[in-house]
C-alpha cells in the first residue's frame, strides 16, 4: 500500500479581492497541514476570483496574481497544493493551475477546453492551451515550465483537468492516464444549476474508473461575483468509487473535504485492465520531477454520505431554498448592504423573496452559530446586540405593504402574516393619496378625465410606480438592499411595471418560473426545508389566485386572465426561447401536451407570447441582476441575447390557425 491523504478545498472568493482571497487560500493550506493532508486541490482561478469579467484584460491583473502567488508559495512547506490564476504568455492570457510543492512553484498547466456557453464567456478573455504544448514562464520570481505537464512528486504522478476539461468528449484525463498519472486534480468554478451536482459526480466517479486513478474535485462556494451561485461541491473518488463528498451551500469561507487514497490500488487496477492503453513514449520534458516525501498514513474507510436534505424527495425545492439564501447572504455581505427591504404585496412573488431572505439567517445561524454569523456581518454594528435569531431577522429584513383603493384585506392580511411569521419588521403605507394626486395632475394637464375603459395600462402602472419611491426611501435610510420581486415568467412577457415591481438592486427570483415558484411556496407551507420545517403563514398566500391587484375589485383581475395559464406560459417559453422552435411547431406540440385546453385558445396564447416577448426585450435589459438557478435563464447580459427591435415573428405567426 501507498497511502496518501488528499483534500479538496472549497473557497468563497471575490473577484479582485486580493487580500481576502489570499487569506482564504492560506487558511485552507494551514487547515490541511493540521489535518495531515499531503495533496490539496483549490478551486479554479482562486487567486483572482473566477468572475473578473473584462478586468481580466487588464495586464496588471495577471501581474498582481503572480505577486499574490509569491505570498502563498512559502505556506506550502511539506505539502503539494494546486492554485489557480491567470498567466500572460507571448501576448495570450491563459487560465492556469500552478502546482506548489514543499514551498516552491514547480510549474503551471494551462486549461485546454474553455467554457463559452450559458453564462460562461471564457473565450472572450482566455486562449485555450494547445495540447502537448510546452514552454517556460517567469513568474513568482523564478522560471518554471508552463504547458501540458505531468508532475512526478516523490514517485507519485499528478495531472490536471481544469473544470471544463472534464466536461468534453476528449477530456485530457484520458491522455494523462495513458502516461501513468496516479492522481487527477480538478480545480473548478462550476456554477450551481438544478441537478448539476449529479452530473459532476458522474464525471468524477467515471473519470476515476476510466482513468484508473484517484480524482480530487474542488469547486467554489457562494455568490462570488453577483449572478452565479456556486454550491461548493467537493468530491474525491478512486477507481470508480466515490470516497467522500462534501456538504454544499456552506456559509463558511473555507471548507475542506479529505480522504485517504491508495496509489498502489489504482496502479494495480490499471495493470489488470486488459483494454487499458499505455503510452511509454512520453517526452521527458513533459514530466516535472520534484522531490517529496509522503508521510505514513493509517488506512481509513470513508463512505460518501451526502447531507440529509440531499436524499429528499423534494431535492429541487431544497436546492432552490439553500442556493438563493446563500446567494442573498453573500450579495448583502460583499456589497456591504445593511439588510434587505421587500415591497410585500401579499402575493406569491414577494412572499417568496421575504421567505428566502429569512431563510438566509436560518441556515447561516444553523451552520455558523449566532455569534459567528454576526461576525461575518461585523460591518453592521447593530447585530452585536441581537441575542436571538428573530432579532437578527428583524434587523436585516424590512417588509412594506403599500395599499391603494384596489388593495384587498386578503392581501393585507397575507402580507402581515408572512412578514410577522418570518420575524421581519413590518410597515404599512397608504399610497392611494399619491396615486390620486398624480392622476389629478395628469388629468389637469391633458384636459380630460382618465377612465379604466380607455386608460387601463396607465392607471394600473401608476399604482405600481408610486410604490417605488417609498421602498427606495426606506432602503436608502437603512443602507439596505431593495429586492425586486419579479419572476422569470413575468420577464418573458413583460408582465411587470418598470420602476414599479421591478424596483431593486437585486432580483433574486427573476431566474425561476412562476409555476415552480408556486409549487415551492406550497412545499414551504406544508413541509419546508429539512431541519427547518413548514412555514404555515404562507397559507393565505397560497390559496389566492396570483393577481397584480391594480384594477378595481369588480374587475376580478388575475395574472392568468391577463396572460394565459402559467403552466402553458412556462412551457411555451421553454419551447420558444430555450429550444428555439418556431410558432407552428410549438402549436403542434402544445395541442398534444395540453389536450384539455381549447385549440383556438392555444393559438391565441402562442401569438400573445411571441408578441409580448418581442415588445418587452427592453424591459429585460433593465432588470436588476438575477441569480442563475437553471439553464433556462432570460438574462440578456449573460445568457439569452435577443434584439430590442425585431420583426416580431410576423411571418412565423401567420402559420398558426386563424
Amino acid at each position: 500500500m501507498k497511502l496518501i491523504k488528499v483534500a479538496a478545498a472549497v473557497l468563497n472568493q471575490t473577484p479582485l479581492a486580493w487580500d481576502s482571497n489570499r487569506d482564504n487560500i492560506v487558511t485552507a493550506i494551514r487547515q490541511a497541514q493540521e489535518m495531515g493532508v499531503s495533496i490539496l486541490c483549490l478551486p479554479e482561478l482562486c487567486v483572482t476570483g473566477y468572475g473578473c469579467e473584462d478586468a481580466f484584460h487588464a495586464p496588471y491583473v495577471a501581474e498582481m496574481a503572480a505577486d499574490v502567488l509569491t505570498e502563498i508559495v512559502p505556506e506550502t512547506e511539506g505539502m503539494i497544493v494546486s492554485v489557480g490564476l491567470p498567466v500572460l504568455q507571448q501576448g495570450g492570457l491563459f487560465n492556469a493551475a500552478g502546482l506548489l510543492v514543499d514551498g516552491a512553484l514547480k510549474g503551471l498547466v494551462g486549461k485546454q477546453k474553455l467554457a463559452g456557453d450559458g453564462l460562461h464567456y471564457e473565450p472572450r478573455w482566455f486562449k485555450p492551451w494547445p495540447n502537448d504544448a510546452l514552454t517556460s514562464i517567469d513568474i513568482a520570481g523564478t522560471s518554471v515550465p508552463l504547458g501540458d505537464l505531468i508532475f512526478d512528486c516523490g514517485g507519485v504522478r499528478i495531472g490536471f483537468e481544469i473544470c471544463e476539461d472534464a466536461w468534453v468528449l476528449d477530456r485530457p484525463g484520458g491522455e494523462l492516464a495513458k502516461q501513468g498519472v496516479d492522481v487527477l486534480l480538478n480545480p473548478s468554478a462550476s456554477h450551481f444549476a438544478f441537478g448539476k451536482h449529479f452530473i459532476r459526480r458522474r464525471l468524477v466517479v467515471d473519470g476515476s474508473r476510466a482513468f484508473h486513478a484517484s480524482y480530487v474535485y474542488a469547486n467554489l462556494v457562494g455568490n462570488e461575483a453577483g449572478r452565479a451561485i456556486y454550491d461548493g461541491d467537493a468530491m474525491i473518488a478512486s477507481c470508480g468509487q466515490l470516497l467522500v463528498t462534501g456538504s454544499r451551500f456552506s456559509y463558511e469561507p473555507v471548507r475542506l473535504t479529505t480522504a485517504t487514497i491508495d496509489v498502489e490500488t489504482t496502479r494495480m487496477s490499471r495493470i489488470r485492465s486488459t483494454s487499458f492503453p499505455v503510452d511509454v513514449a512520453i517526452g521527458a520534458d513533459r514530466v516535472v520531477r520534484a522531490a517529496f516525501t509522503f508521510p505514513a498514513q493509517v488506512p481509513s474507510v470513508r463512505v460518501a454520505s451526502p447531507p440529509s436534505w440531499e436524499d429528499s424527495d423534494s431535492l429541487k425545492e431544497e436546492e432552490f431554498t439553500r442556493a438563493i439564501a446563500l446567494g442573498l447572504f453573500d450579495y448583502m455581505r460583499k456589497s456591504r448592504s445593511h439588510g434587505f427591504v421587500v415591497s410585500l404585496s401579499g402575493g406569491a412573488d414577494s412572499a417568496a423573496v421575504a421567505t428566502l431572505a429569512a431563510r438566509m439567517v436560518t441556515f447561516g445561524v444553523q451552520e455558523l452559530g449566532r455569534e459567528r454569523f454576526c461576525e461575518r456581518l461585523s460591518y453592521i454594528p447593530e447585530l452585536r446586540t441581537c441575542t436571538t435569531d428573530a432579532a437578527i431577522v428583524e434587523r436585516l429584513l424590512t417588509c412594506v405593504y403599500q395599499a391603494t383603493r384596489n388593495s384587498s384585506e386578503t392581501t393585507r392580511t397575507a402580507a402581515r402574516d408572512v412578514a410577522l411569521g418570518v420575524g421581519a419588521r413590518f410597515l404599512e403605507l397608504d399610497v392611494d393619496p399619491m396615486v390620486a394626486d398624480y392622476t389629478a395632475t395628469i388629468e389637469s394637464a391633458i384636459g380630460r378625465q382618465l377612465r379604466w375603459e380607455t386608460d387601463d395600462i396607465a392607471l394600473q402602472n401608476i399604482q405600481a410606480r408610486v410604490r417605488g419611491p417609498s421602498v427606495w426611501y426606506l432602503a436608502n435610510l437603512a443602507g439596505a438592499l431593495l429586492l425586486a420581486t419579479s419572476n422569470r415568467s413575468e420577464a418573458a412577457v413583460g408582465y411587470a411595471t418598470m420602476d414599479g415591481d421591478t424596483c431593486g438592486g437585486l432580483s433574486p427570483i427573476a431566474g425561476i418560473d412562476k409555476a415552480f415558484l408556486r409549487q415551492w411556496l406550497r412545499w414551504c407551507e406544508q413541509e419546508g426545508p429539512r431541519e427547518v420545517g413548514p412555514f404555515t403563514a404562507l397559507h393565505k398566500v397560497n390559496v389566492q389566485a396570483p393577481t397584480a391587484e391594480l384594477r378595481p375589485t369588480a374587475a376580478s383581475q388575475t395574472d392568468e386572465k391577463d396572460l394565459m395559464p402559467y403552466e402553458v406560459l412556462d412551457w411555451i417559453e421553454r419551447a420558444a426561447i430555450r429550444d428555439k422552435q418556431k410558432p407552428a411547431d410549438i402549436y403542434q406540440r402544445a395541442v398534444i401536451e395540453f389536450p384539455h385546453y381549447d385549440r383556438q385558445d392555444m393559438a391565441t396564447w402562442i401569438r400573445r407570447f411571441f408578441g409580448l416577448w418581442c415588445r418587452n426585450q427592453w424591459k429585460r435589459e433593465r432588470y436588476a441582476p438575477s441569480f442563475h438557478v437553471d439553464d433556462e435563464n432570460l438574462d440578456p447580459k449573460t445568457w439569452c441575447r435577443f434584439p430590442i427591435l425585431s420583426g416580431g415573428y410576423q411571418r412565423e405567426l401567420r402559420a398558426l390557425p386563424q
